[in-house]
């Protein structure tokens, strides 16, 4: 199961018509939580569910609720505190010990509280905001080009409380080169619920019978890629493809792209050979580097180092103190 929103959502209108459907939102957390404020999951009446809302220890309770929103058409506020032994939360297990509050507003007739808008704009790679109204079944999505990473947070309005949510489409990861151990790269990303484009001009390399779980597989490396980058919204590189002029051409390609962290595997030396070939200079480039690729987790193998790149791009795009950041910024 992938529990971005751009999934849930995608599932969400492959069968909206043929079911009823509650969107459940946590809209404020005191404490500690498994999930934000913000966070959301998709429930419809076959009894089904998309996303996560706790760590799956409110998830049943949550979909018997759900079932009030479906038979009256109105939102249901549910609220868990895992500190009081008397709640329902405390005995389900909840480990957190915070307290968690939960919107669950159906989706009616006419009313699709703004989520095939904000699918449309996830589909488009589009940035924006969410706003639904606190105990009520309205909501709506508006694109913002300017959105952050900030949480979400409750605004208050003279017609009552809306939760503001920021909207962003899953990370796009552009690899360059096909070989072995590109496969558990692409695999992961999947997992995560990446969108990954492979680059690699060889025949014998990114066969789509080894990357079934690539977006998309390209066999060009040109300037073209400048165009696909952008049109695309890729948000982070590897160079990975074990040929310092396979590197070099893509590295000379990315310097000129939006893209915003790229990861070089092999030692430091090499990546100022694949500098020189480029004919670039580090401080020059626009985006950040990570020289060698990853975090330092002790892993030899293609699987763990792929874990160890990920790892590492996830803490550059999200933005969380690490030793990939801390590396990143000790080379300013």
């Amino acid at each position: 199961m992938n529990n971005h929103l751009s999934s849930m959502l995608s599932d969400w209108q492959k069968f909206r018509t043929s079911t009823q459907w509650v969107l459940g939102t946590v809209y404020l957390t005191e404490g500690s939580a498994y999930r934000k404020a913000g966070a959301m999951m998709l429930v419809n009446g076959n009894g089904q569910q998309f996303g996560l809302l706790s760590g799956g220890c409110l998830e049943a309770d949550i979909m018997r609720n759900a079932r009030k929103a479906m038979v009256t058409g109105k939102a249901v506020m549910l609220v868990y505190d895992g500190s009081d032994e008397d709640d329902l939360s405390f005995r389900l297990g909840i480990g957190c010990g915070g307290r968690v509050h939960i919107m669950l507003q159906p989706l009616l007739p006419g009313n699709d509280l703004g989520l095939a808008d904000l699918h449309a704009s996830l589909q488009r790679r589009q940035k924006g905001k969410y706003f639904q109204k606190i105990g009520d079944v309205c909501a709506y999505f508006e694109p913002d080009s300017t959105v952050s990473l900030e949480h979400a947070s409750i605004e208050k309005r003279p017609d009552g409380d809306w939760l503001v949510t920021p909207i962003l489409p899953e990370p796009h990861l552009l690899i360059i080169g096909g070989g072995m151990d590109a496969r558990p790269v692409i695999s992961l990303s999947h997992q995560l619920g990446w969108k990954t484009t492979l680059v690699d001009p060889r025949a014998a390399n990114a066969r789509r019978e080894h990357f079934p779980n690539a977006n998309v597989i390209l066999r060009h490396l040109d300037d073209s890629l400048i165009a696909y980058i952008h049109e695309n919204s890729v948000d982070a590189s590897v160079l990975m493809a074990h040929s310092i002029s396979l590197d070099a051409k893509a590295l000379e390609l990315l310097s000129r792209s939006s893209v915003r962290h790229v990861s070089a595997l092999g030692p430091r030396h090499r990546f100022a050979e694949l500098l020189m070939q480029a004919g670039l200079k580090e401080v020059d480039l626009p985006f950040d580097v990570a020289s060698p690729a990853g975090l330092d987790i002790g892993g030899q193998l293609p699987e763990s180092i792929a874990l160890s790149i990920l790892s590492g791009i996830h803490a550059v795009l999200f933005r969380k103190h690490s030793a990939a950041v801390a590396r990143l910024q000790a080379a300013e």
